[in-house]
């Protein structure tokens, strides 16, 4: 592993109080983000119930990861200077930023080495790496319900959650990208024939997570469905698990995600559905830190990095050759 890679982890009470595990303190986000504790150390090196081909597909390159991190590019002194928000970083000598620890394809602790990875924690380090020279990223963990509020306080420079960009969050926070699509998606159990479409949802019980955009997309897709409200995503599978509730809908790369932890067990019921939600890096409101973090991004777009980061965090875990198109920064 590089020496230059470190990460300090801090806990946020509140989150932590509100899980329904305890193996691994970090909560799923929704429009949003996907979180498994039980699934953690499958993820990590291999789940034990697939397959030994399936085991290799997807776990996670540590190794590729942790170099392609390492040698991401650095922003000159100029760059930084100009940024109050930035050289506040810089000063610090440590990137704080809320995020879980606890989602499969997008940020996960490996309980091995201590590290998180996957294309949010990619993106957050290869952003810490831009700024102070080294991947020094302190996580606070968070909720779809706290994203705002660890901005607000000061708690954290940024949020790197799977957040999607709305109109509403943007009266309470900025916003820098997106840098990455997601739509919504439909996850049920794999025996389950008789859902086959957003259409089929009418009069089902069907899972949502509260504070992502999954109830309002659904009750435009699928007015006559019953929504049930859960706080994470761990606790959405468990219902569906059980049998109280027939379908889970939530952003596709959380199921996604769903399917890479536990083979076999779920599928997508038919196409992803709804506008492209946009994915963008939560900061204080108005901070100069959007043009600095936007630069940023377009330059890892520019240099491949961001394609690279993509194909091992998800394109080589999830069998998926089609890498996505590039995001619009600043759109």
């Amino acid at each position: 592993m590089s020496k230059n890679l470190s990460q300090q982890v801090v806990l946020d009470r509140r989150g932590f109080v509100a899980a329904t595990f305890a193996t691994v303190a970090g909560l799923g986000l929704a429009g949003c983000s996907d979180t498994s504790a039980e699934a953690d150390k499958g993820s990590a090196v291999g789940s034990s119930k697939s397959s030994e081909d399936t085991e290799v597909s997807t776990t996670l390159d540590a190794k590729a990861f942790d170099k392609l991190v390492d040698n991401g590019p650095k922003a000159d002194d100029d760059a930084i200077a100009a940024s109050t928000w930035a050289t506040a970083v810089k000063d610090a000598g440590v990137f704080k930023i809320g995020g879980v620890q606890t989602s499969t394809l997008f940020s996960l602790l490996n309980e091995k080495d201590g590290q998180t990875r996957g294309f949010d924690a990619g993106i957050a380090q290869l952003l810490s790496n831009y700024i102070l020279g080294e991947n020094k990223v302190e996580i606070t963990q968070v909720t779809s319900d706290t994203r705002e509020s660890v901005l607000q306080n000061g708690q954290v420079d940024a949020v790197f959650a799977t957040y999607t960009i709305t109109d509403e969050r943007k009266k309470l926070v900025s916003f820098a990208g997106p840098y990455y699509y997601t739509q919504q998606a439909i996850l049920v159990l794999a025996d389950n024939d008789d859902i086959k479409s957003v259409d089929d949802l009418a009069d089902m019980n069907v899972a949502v997570q509260s504070g992502s955009n999954g109830p309002a997309i659904l009750e435009e897709f699928a007015p006559k469905a019953s929504q049930q409200e859960f706080k994470t995503d761990e606790e959405a599978r468990q219902a569906l698990q059980q049998g109280r509730v027939d379908a889970y809908v939530i952003d596709n790369n959380m199921q996604q995600s769903a399917l890479v932890r536990e083979p076999g067990k779920y599928k997508i019921a038919g196409k992803p559905f709804g506008s492209k939600e946009p994915y963008g890096i939560g900061l204080p409101l108005d901070s100069d830190g959007v043009a600095f973090v936007n630069d940023f991004l377009k330059k890892i777009e520019d240099d491949g990095t961001w394609t690279e980061l993509w194909q091992i965090c998800i394109g080589d875990r999830t069998g998926d050759t089609n890498v996505p198109e590039l995001p619009e920064i600043g759109a």
